[in-house]
């Protein structure tokens, strides 16, 4: 269990460092289906495993001018309030209802990235054309 983690602590860092994600999105899938824990366990871990990966990934950002410090703080201090709310119902839920929650999460999630990369590869195609009828317009006023 010891080298899956080293693994999955690895790799979530780079994704995290690279892309801004990580707990729910990496780790829990990770540790439910690599490591083994339950559903509420990873979440739990996973809570805590965000800590070192969010206060080491903000300092580097911050050092390039990345950060908006008011509204991280803004965001997190009411994250506090909507962490409490969620521990409280998923330990109320049945745990085969929190994965399939979360898979659809998750399919959300990736749904939403790839609508948004299909619209800005659209948009910047149109871009691109507009641009070369421009370039063509020019050439025969000269």
């Amino acid at each position: 269990m010891i080298i899956e983690a080293v693994a999955i602590g690895l790799f979530a860092g780079v994704i995290a460092g690279m892309f801004g994600v990580g707990g729910g999105v990496l780790f829990v899938p990770a540790l439910v289906l690599i490591v083994g824990l339950g559903q509420l366990t990873a979440e739990g871990t996973s809570l805590l495993a965000m800590v070192p990966v969010g206060i080491i990934g903000a300092w580097s950002q911050h050092r390039r001018g990345f950060l908006k410090v008011k509204e991280a703080g803004l965001i997190g201090g009411l994250s506090l309030v909507g962490v409490v709310i969620g521990v409280l119902l998923a330990n109320h839920l049945p745990e085969v209802v929190l994965q399939r929650v979360f898979g659809v999460f998750l399919l959300f999630v990736a749904s939403q990235l790839l609508l948004r990369a299909i619209r800005e590869r659209r948009a910047r195609l149109a871009g691109l054309a507009s641009n070369a009828a421009s370039d063509d317009d020019l050439k025969r006023e000269s």
